[in-house]
């Protein structure tokens, strides 16, 4: 009440505009424009009336409501609060709706008021309201469910998974081997076909199969999951850690799930997962056609009323699960996966790229951008390469395989026939001569084919298997010239330090005798030190 004197008193005593009433009081202008409407309204000027308190100040600028007898229609709250999940309704839109219909309704003010008021006598989980088709709750059951393995009596507990529809609560489960990346998006796209559409928001919990790297503000979403959402054209928003509200949906029903399906299967023996399913569904259906406990309706028909006609149409195919893993290009342009191995464009040669795997094909990504896609293989050791991603260089060294080599030779010459052979046999692996023997073709280029079978003759007769060598004879023309015969040579060689047959005869072991044009030989050979053959 001071300040509303105050007011007064520097609007009509120091002349103050209302904006600088309102810098110096710290208030609104609009409300010192409204105390100064009162007051003209009230007669109330300055200075003041003497004896003039608070309460009597107050009750004339504030006086009490009029009370009338009318008693204004009561909306039907409970179609409002369904009329607030579909897309676009507004409390304004549905309080236009009752106006038009109720004329001394309430105020729109007022009609908000009430609303808030009746919403707070639902239950709790109805404060969060959803749109239809907005929102699929997922995440797993905390019970798992025994399945016998017929053939050795094995007992595997598998996991089930829930999926949840924000407005209308339709549910969906199912049982998998697993908590594995491979069956987390198998069962998104199945409770996508169950529900006959696609939601705009998927909200996970933080699950190490969706979401790589929790986070408040940034998680990091799995690559596949990200690229599966980005399939069905959804988007994911994982629950923030340790906000409980953000997945009180799912883990409501993953509850109901619980309670209302796999309590009603705990003492029954399943021997396959698909028996497993198959009573799942049972229970399940049931389940959506139960009446909610303090709502009309069930969840099924919530489901066509409200989210079925929202949703996303589902694609022509299902997605197909590729797993995505980030690779290093080795320096023979290719990478390794699975023990296999795949081209890239050389260019990329010590570059880390990503890798997509499907059941069929491995493709390979930089920068967000496809640059070499295979045909997955299944053999370990195995080498898929495109010609493209080799240099040229490369690419010419491999068009000229052996056979093709020899067969050119063979039409030069004979004696070019007989040289290559020899330089490919002369390498462990014939591989390591292909290089000489692409020179040797080379050559080719520079000098007439009879000058090199002529210089080929000529390094075969001097046992020279080089590029090098065969360059030099042609360069020099020693190929022009004769070939001449070599002179026969004996096969061995006389020496008057070589050991002859008898020296290894028994008599002479016996005896130990040693000739004497052996004994300097003998006195150097191994083994001889210490006596003793």
């Amino acid at each position: 009440m001071r300040k509303i004197i105050e007011v007064l008193r520097l609007r009509y005593e120091a002349g103050f505009s209302s904006r600088n009433i309102a810098r110096s009081l710290n208030m609104g202008h609009t409300t010192v424009d409204d105390t100064l409407a009162r007051a003209k309204a009230a007669g109330l000027g300055w200075p003041l009336p003497e004896g003039l308190g608070h309460d009597r100040i107050e009750a004339m600028l504030y006086p009490p409501p009029l009370k009338t007898n009318l008693k204004r229609p009561e909306p039907d709250w409970q179609f409002v609060h369904t009329e607030l999940k579909r897309k676009g309704v507004t409390l304004q839109t549905l309080w236009i709706e009752y106006k038009t219909q109720n004329p001394d309704g309430y105020q729109y003010s007022r009609f908000c008021d009430l609303y808030k008021a009746w919403r707070g006598t639902v239950e709790v989980v109805m404060h969060q309201t959803y749109r239809a088709g907005e929102k699929m709750f997922v995440d797993y059951a905390g019970m798992s469910v025994d399945v016998i393995e017929r053939s050795t009596g094995e007992v595997k507990k598998a996991q089930v998974f829930v999926a949840v529809l924000g407005a209308s609560n339709y549910t969906y489960a199912e049982a998998t081997w697993t908590q594995s990346l491979e069956d987390w998006i198998g069962s998104h796209c199945r409770a996508f076909e169950y529900f006959g559409g696609v939601t705009e928001i998927l909200v996970p919990d933080n699950t190490k199969a969706g979401v790589s790297h929790a986070s408040y503000y940034e998680p990091d979403l799995n690559p596949t999951y990200q690229e599966m959402a980005t399939y069905y054209s959804t988007a994911v928003v994982p629950a923030r850690p340790r906000h409980p509200r953000d997945r009180a949906k799912v883990e409501s029903a993953v509850q109901v799930v619980e309670r209302l399906i796999l309590a009603h299967l705990r003492n029954r023996r399943f021997f396959s997962l698909g028996r497993l399913n198959e009573a799942i569904r049972q229970y399940l259906e049931q389940l959506n056609d139960r009446p909610f406990q303090k709502l009309p309706g069930t969840r099924r028909q919530a489901y066509f009323s409200l989210d079925k006609p929202a949703l996303k149409p589902l694609p022509p195919a299902r997605y197909e699960f590729a797993k995505w893993k980030k690779a290093r290009v080795n320096v023979d342009y290719h990478v390794q996966i699975e023990k296999c191995y795949y081209s890239a464009p050389y260019q990329l040669a010590r570059q880390q790229v990503d890798v997509r795997i499907t059941a069929t094909t491995v493709e390979v990504l930089h920068n967000g951008s496809r640059v070499a896609s295979h045909p997955r293989s299944h053999v370990k050791g195995a080498y898929s390469t495109d010609a493209s991603h080799r240099p040229a260089s490369h690419n010419q060294r491999l068009e000229w395989p052996p056979s093709r080599i020899v067969n050119w030779a063979a039409s030069v010459g004979p004696s070019t026939a007989q040289l290559v052979q020899a330089i490919l046999d002369s390498k462990v692996h014939p591989e390591q001569g292909y290089r000489t023997c692409l020179g040797v073709i080379s050559l080719a280029r520079k000098y007439p084919l009879e000058r090199i079978e002529a210089a080929s003759a000529r390094a075969l007769r001097f046992g020279v298997l080089t590029c090098k060598s065969l360059k030099s004879i042609l360069d020099t023309g020693l190929d022009r010239q004769p070939l001449e015969q070599p002179e026969q040579l004996p096969l061995v060689s006389e020496h008057r330090n070589l050991r002859g047959a008898s020296y290894y005869s028994r008599e002479e072991v016996k005896t130990g005798a040693e000739p004497a044009d052996t004994l300097q030989t003998q006195e150097h050979a191994p083994g001889r030190n210490g006596g003793g053959v």
